[in-house]
């Protein structure tokens, strides 16, 4: 599935705006009362954003047509809102007003250092206002997958822990908790340790077209 199949428009960023779907290469809006506070949380992780602050109709202009014919049924664990059930309510039309409205958190503080390109290199996370790796313990590719996801690349290549002759100030990440939040920093706690996680991701491919 194309991770280019969600969008807000007319916010103050990408994580903001009037939430749109795409399929057969147009864009339909999104009835207010086909959407809930688990769609809106699969669909800000899909846009690579932080959870949703705030889910209302309205908020960024009213409905443009044509309208989503289908009430998503997310269960909020979902990458992306097009693997979420959907029942078929056939709506053609939406009342003024009803459009979905969606303001997610701003990106998380992650990042990866040392590497040779921004997807790739050392994890590591702001909490608490303090950057600090990761520790690398029992990682497998699954939870690092989301933090692929959240820096806005594609796949994982590769998990690596490396381990360092000297103590380091880390964050602990309890990798269920990374499985089935979406506030990442959640699952943070602080600890020290020797062996730190390195991560590499593929870069996104972007493509030309509509």
């Amino acid at each position: 599935m194309s991770p280019d199949s969600v969008r807000l428009l007319n916010g103050s960023s990408l994580c903001s705006g009037r939430l749109e779907v795409k399929s057969n290469q147009s864009w339909s809006s999104v009835c207010e009362a086909d959407f809930d506070q688990q769609d809106a949380e699969v669909v800000c992780r899909e846009l690579g954003c932080g959870p949703p602050s705030v889910l209302q109709g309205a908020l960024y202009g009213e409905v443009e047509a044509p309208v989503w014919s289908k009430e998503f049924q997310c269960g909020g664990h979902e990458s992306a809102l097009l693997d979420c059930r959907s029942s078929g309510s056939a709506r053609n039309s939406c009342s003024p007003g009803k459009a979905v409205g969606l303001t997610c958190s701003e990106p998380y503080d992650i990042r990866l250092e040392g590497g040779a390109s921004r997807c790739d290199g050392r994890l590591e996370i702001k909490h608490l206002g303090e950057w600090r790796p990761v520790d690398g313990s029992d990682w497998i590719l699954n939870e690092a997958a989301v933090f692929c996801k959240h820096l806005n690349c594609s796949s994982v290549v590769s998990v690596e822990v490396r381990d360092n002759s000297f103590y380091n100030q880390t964050w602990f990440l309890n990798q269920g908790c990374v499985r089935s939040r979406s506030d990442l920093r959640a699952c943070a706690a602080s600890g020290f340790t020797y062996s730190i996680l390195l991560l590499t991701c593929s870069a996104k491919q972007h493509t030309a077209g509509p």
